[in-house]
């Protein structure tokens, strides 16, 4: 049973599903039901996800692999099976579609949604929907979702965490201000590590501080993000349900078992990944126009760089000449245990990758990678590889030169 004065009136609700990759996998194998269950890479990997029973144990996301199995030496290591998982999400946003055309994706398992209006299509109110739609995905696609129920973005997401795993939980309006009193500042939206030190080290920890501070204060001492606090911290948040926002970047990263530092060492990874990158933006009619490089050295120190493109592209080709030179500019003598490349300003395919009449080498190498794609998409992923990235080791012991 639940009961709220607002209950009729909320509409604003985050769907957020419960350990997303860790629930797929026990899904399709009941064995893993009752065992502790990490998703990540080997060793030297860190973990994706992990199930509730590892999370007990101390397991938490973006933990180094070796430290997970360290406290859960009984867990079971799964690595992501992005497919899989990309297919059950799309299953649950076809669903959630059912109840709104509203709904803003996050990420692969969590949106906001829009119910406003909708009573009269529903014949009920939106808490009562939710949880009748709760039921369903359960039953229908195998896994567990938490909501929070609110009467705007801020707190619905709040909400969402309150009670996970299966939570179902509502913040109204007229408790807003005294249920965030009591909370953290790190579950404002935007404040990060930075952010949580820069107030720490001004005494302040709780939500608490920001409310009794005055407004103008806030935006004296920390600019724009005072007043996202000033605002956030009593409840009071504008955003719209933006349906279509969708990601914000697409990328893939991998860790390495030994540490690497030479380009020739680099550039298949380099260039592997930069294809992952580029097939995931195809797949989703996306294209992306600024370049992101990650890089981790050997004593875990993380390097970003950014390199925006005059036009967005989804050509792998494209992204790692461009990935390319600038991991060149990092290759100081570092040793490195993972590299990541991804697109952040995300858009739409159509206006990617124009024609351009002065890179005539350019064209051709966009016609050979769609040439490419095609036998590909008939043959399979791995019917044709370039010589960079193809695995010597397995077919030959001759490898072709890094083309420069």
């Amino acid at each position: 049973m639940l009961s709220h004065d607002e209950l009729a009136y909320l509409q604003i609700a985050h769907i957020d599903c419960d350990a997303f990759y860790a629930s797929v996998e026990k899904r399709d194998n009941p064995d893993l039901v009752n065992k502790p269950v990490i998703i990540g890479g080997g060793k030297r990997g860190v973990v994706a996800t992990a199930c509730y029973i590892a999370r007990v144990r101390g397991v938490h996301s973006a933990m180094p692999m070796f430290k997970a199995l360290k406290i859960c030496p009984d867990a079971v290591v799964i690595k992501p099976n992005m497919q899989k998982y990309t297919k059950t999400g799309h299953e649950l946003r076809l669903m959630l579609r059912e109840l709104t055309p509203v709904i803003e994706p996050i990420s692969i398992d969590e949106a906001f949604i829009d119910l406003s209006g909708t009573r009269r299509l529903h014949g009920s109110i939106p808490a009562k929907v939710l949880v009748d739609m709760v039921n369903r995905i359960n039953r229908e696609i195998g896994i567990t979702v938490s909501v929070g129920l609110s009467y705007c973005k801020f707190l619905a997401k709040v909400a969402s965490d309150i009670e996970k795993p299966r939570g179902f939980s509502v913040i109204g309006q007229a408790e807003a201000i005294d249920f965030l009193r009591n909370q953290p500042v790190s579950i404002i939206w935007g404040v990060g590590k930075v952010s949580q030190k820069m107030l720490a080290d001004d005494g302040i920890h709780d939500i608490a501080a920001i409310q009794d501070m005055e407004e103008n204060e806030l935006a004296r001492r920390y600019g724009s993000l005072g007043l996202r606090l000033a605002r956030l911290s009593k409840g009071q948040d504008s955003r719209r349900v933006e349906p279509g926002s969708g990601a914000k970047s697409i990328s893939s990263e991998t860790t390495f078992n030994t540490d690497k530092s030479t380009i020739k060492q680099l550039a298949p990874v380099l260039r592997r990944l930069c294809e992952k990158v580029a097939d995931r933006l195809k797949n989703k009619n996306l294209a992306g126009q600024t370049i992101v490089l990650k890089m981790k050295t050997a004593d875990f120190k993380s390097r970003t760089r950014n390199h925006s493109l005059p036009d967005p592209t989804q050509l792998a080709d494209k992204i790692y000449k461009n990935a390319r030179a600038m991991m060149k500019k990092e290759l100081d003598g570092s040793s490195y245990r993972l590299i990541g490349i991804g697109l952040s300003n995300i858009r739409s395919e159509d206006s990617a990758d124009p024609h351009d009449l002065v890179d005539v080498e350019g064209e051709k190498h966009a016609k050979v990678e769609k040439a490419i794609d095609k036998v590909r998409e008939k043959f399979g992923g791995k019917s044709l590889e370039l010589g960079l990235t193809f695995d010597g080791s397995l077919h030959s012991k001759r490898r072709p030169k890094d083309p420069e």
